[in-house]
């Protein structure tokens, strides 16, 4: 998760040399590129349990208080712009596979997209508490099928075409659609009537909208189209990064100084979010409780929630801010990997985690679900669910070259050689 997801592409990190992205069997880049995306969705993976088993960050003081508020929605940006560097291991990641095996890669991403939706619709039916993101997951990679064979320049001016476009046009159509189309909408979707997430939920105005949420898919396929060794790219990056964070959460704080209506609008929706019930959380939507609550906060001066750059806001703002934050953490994961052979040494038990984020995203919502009430008011939980995913990684990476639902996943794929 991916994300969750959950592209799985790197190696064990006890072997000598690169292991293919499970269920990818193609080129081989360096072991410092490969354990460098490993490292940096193990991140992203501690990210989801911190936001899921943590405390608020307003209620941890500190350091650690700090690290939560910096989980909250980066972490699952961060797995959604690796799921699209994922992909392009699949589809050919310099070049693009052609051909035969172009069309059974195509097949491959199709394949693991349908086993993702269900797995997520699963885990929504089941009302965990927790907001599922592996079905929308499945729906990013079937809407990046038509790009996978554009150059790095092309997919990254998509990205930043959508990540303009996309907010505007997501506020919009929200604004359009009244409870009663919602509801008519809804009654004849299977997905939502099995009470997972809908495909207006999964495409508009769930907790990860594809709309506004492909740019991140789109912006790691681009990354992975690059030659991360490459000392001209990386120094492009470590300034791109880094400006993306400034434009983006600048701006809007700047904005939020200039425009005084604007304080309150994503401080009012935040402590909506912190107050709701799971329940309540799991499908804002128009005619949905928490949807309308948040709609009554800003209704006088709804535009002005484009110009804040809250988690989860799907603003312009958020996007290239987070996406400024993703590209740092690949950037330096990769580089740190690939440079510091003692410190890949000493991280290996982080990299095995980043090899089976699905099995342990899977996990760690159904852990969730056996915690006693008031157990998320500590870091305990928190601190147990990543030493336990650390621990149970560390020891499976030693005999097995994928995670547990990792093999599931890439033997569903094989189904693809059957594509002529």
């Amino acid at each position: 998760m991916t994300q969750t997801e959950i592209s799985h592409e790197a190696s064990p990190p006890r072997q000598a040399a690169p292991v293919e992205p499970a269920g990818v069997g193609e080129q081989q880049p360096s072991v410092g590129r490969l354990v460098g995306v490993d490292l940096a969705r193990a991140l992203a993976v501690f990210g989801m349990f911190a936001v899921h088993v943590a405390p608020s960050a307003e209620d941890t003081s500190g350091f650690a208080g700090w690290m939560l508020e910096l989980a909250q929605g980066r972490s699952s940006i961060l797995f959604a712009t690796l799921a699209g560097f994922s992909l392009m291991l699949i589809a050919g990641r310099r070049e693009p596979k052609t051909g035969l095996a172009g069309r059974r890669a195509m097949a491959r991403i199709v394949i693991r997209a349908v086993v993702l939706l269900v797995l997520g619709t699963a885990l929504t039916m089941l009302k965990t508490g927790i907001l599922v993101i592996l079905a929308f997951y499945g729906v990013y990679f079937l809407l990046a099928l038509p790009l996978v064979r554009l150059r790095a320049k092309t997919l990254a001016i998509t990205a930043a075409v959508l990540a303009f476009v996309a907010p505007p046009a997501a506020f919009g159509l929200n604004q359009l659609l009244t409870p009663s189309v919602t509801e008519s909408i809804n009654a004849y979707d299977p997905i939502a009537r099995l009470g997972g997430d809908g495909l207006l939920s999964l495409l508009l105005n769930g907790t990860y909208p594809a709309i506004t949420w492909m740019p991140f898919v789109i912006a790691g396929m681009a990354l992975a189209r690059l030659d991360l060794a490459a000392g001209a790219v990386q120094r492009r990056l470590a300034a791109l990064g880094p400006a993306m964070i400034v434009l983006g959460y600048g701006s809007a704080w700047l904005i939020g100084k200039l425009v005084p209506s604007l304080h309150g609008v994503g401080s009012d929706v935040k402590d909506l979010f912190a107050n709701l019930d799971a329940e309540s959380l799991k499908a804002l939507g128009p005619g949905d409780a928490a949807y309308e609550a948040i709609q009554d906060k800003i209704t006088d001066d709804a535009y002005l929630a484009l110009l804040v750059s809250d988690p989860h806001s799907g603003t312009t703002f958020e996007i290239i801010g987070s996406l400024g934050v993703a590209i740092t953490v690949l950037l330096c994961a990769t580089v740190v990997m690939a440079r510091l052979a003692w410190l890949r040494r000493l991280a290996s038990p982080l990299i095995a985690v980043g090899t089976m984020s699905l099995t342990l995203y899977v996990a760690h919502v159904a852990a969730y679900t056996m915690l006693p009430d008031g157990a998320t008011s500590t870091l305990v939980p928190l601190l147990g669910f990543i030493g336990g995913a650390i621990l149970f990684a560390a020891i499976w990476s030693r005999f097995f070259r994928r995670g547990p639902l990792e093999y599931l996943l890439n033997g569903t794929t094989k189904l693809a050689k059957f594509v002529r």
